[in-house]
């Protein structure tokens, strides 16, 4: 691609590698669960990442430019060996219309109780500005992961009773 100034053309613009891109970092997805830090045994525990377009200006192999990463897809690794990729970060229970505790395209059923490092990864699509205002797309992604997001999973016992743990501190299950 020539650039040009002033209608006179100056030289041209270097093809660019995603490898080229690495002084240029998005950001990591946040992540949250619902319940908030919290699942249980046997149950969909909702998993949500969050990312967006990021543009960053800087140099890039001697020329001024903006670079643009646009999400492309996520992957979520569960910690418990689980993992799952979406083309999307995921939504909240309610944002979907969903009922608390129904499976979600995002969400993982945790089959033993603990505390589970759950993380997200984001893959970027990239382009590149180099003033000119036409974007040009860089072959290839970069991704970027969060940190961990800790969600503790219980087991929940139930029992028929005739009164509350609150009525009969003693009663079964108290």
């Amino acid at each position: 691609m020539a650039l040009c100034r002033g209608g006179y053309s100056v030289g041209s613009l270097p093809e660019v590698t995603i490898e080229d891109l690495a002084s240029f970092v998005p950001a990591a997805p946040a992540v949250t669960g619902e319940p908030l830090g919290l699942g249980v045994v046997g149950m969909p525990t909702n998993v949500v990442a969050s990312a967006s377009e990021q543009r960053m200006s800087g140099m890039l192999l001697g020329y001024p430019v903006t670079v643009r990463f646009v999400p492309a897809g996520f992957r979520f690794e569960y910690g418990d060996g689980a993992t799952r990729a979406s083309g999307t970060g995921g939504a909240s229970w309610s944002r979907l219309g969903q009922t608390e505790y129904t499976p979600t395209p995002t969400s993982h059923v945790f089959a033993e109780p603990g505390v589970y490092p759950v993380r997200a990864s984001v893959e970027y699509t990239a382009s590149v500005d180099f003033g000119s205002g036409a974007w040009r797309p860089v072959p290839g992604r970069v991704r970027s992961t969060s940190p961990a997001y800790e969600i503790r999973i219980v087991e929940v016992r139930t029992a028929l009773v005739e009164r509350t743990c609150l009525e009969d501190p003693r009663g079964p299950g108290c």
